[in-house]
């Protein structure tokens, strides 16, 4: 995790969950990938966030707008760009796992115009089934298998059919594991 006191050392993985959840706020906002700078200095990197169409909108680590400067999201100077469910996996603290090129899939987003109340029920509920995956991760991580994190659409599923975090796992462990 990120502190006041060190530079972020470039792995996304580091993020603090409150700052990705910044990201992904900025990302229903503006667009369905992201990629952070690695040239800039302080515990949070800038970041870029860019839609369907290529356009992208920068921030500082702080969320605030921020105007590229020379080729701070080019070639070397950035992470490969992530998806908003590769995001949300990070969140869970699952971690990122392998970086990702530009997406091959458009994710799911509301659109400016004509996003509805079902797209926000619906990504609240991913973002509950999130925070009790992590929650859960977090509090058993030393007793889960490292390769867990390959189940989570899995054990979101499960959750989904009613089942509690605890039998989620439970069920993926025993099936895999």
């Amino acid at each position: 995790m990120a502190t006041r006191s060190k530079r972020w050392n470039g792995n996304v993985d580091s993020l603090s969950v409150e700052f990705l959840k910044d990201v992904l706020a900025k990302m229903a906002d503006y667009g369905e990938r992201v990629q952070f700078s690695l040239v800039t200095g302080g515990p949070t990197p800038s970041y870029q966030v860019t839609n369907t169409l290529g356009k992208a909108m920068a921030f500082d680590g702080n969320h605030h707008l921020l105007k590229p400067e020379g080729h701070e999201f080019a070639g070397a100077n950035a992470t490969s760009a992530y998806t908003i469910e590769q995001v949300k996996t990070a969140v869970t603290g699952i971690g990122l796992g392998g970086r990702s090129s530009t997406a091959s899939r458009s994710p799911r987003v509301a659109r400016a115009s004509g996003g509805t109340g079902t797209r926000t029920s619906a990504a609240k509920l991913e973002e509950q089934f999130a925070a009790q995956r992590y929650e859960y991760y977090r509090n058993n991580r030393q007793s889960l298998p490292a390769s867990i994190s390959q189940h989570t659409e899995e054990i979101t599923q499960l959750m989904k059919q009613g089942k509690s975090v605890e039998d989620a796992f439970g069920e993926v462990l025993k099936k895999y594991f």
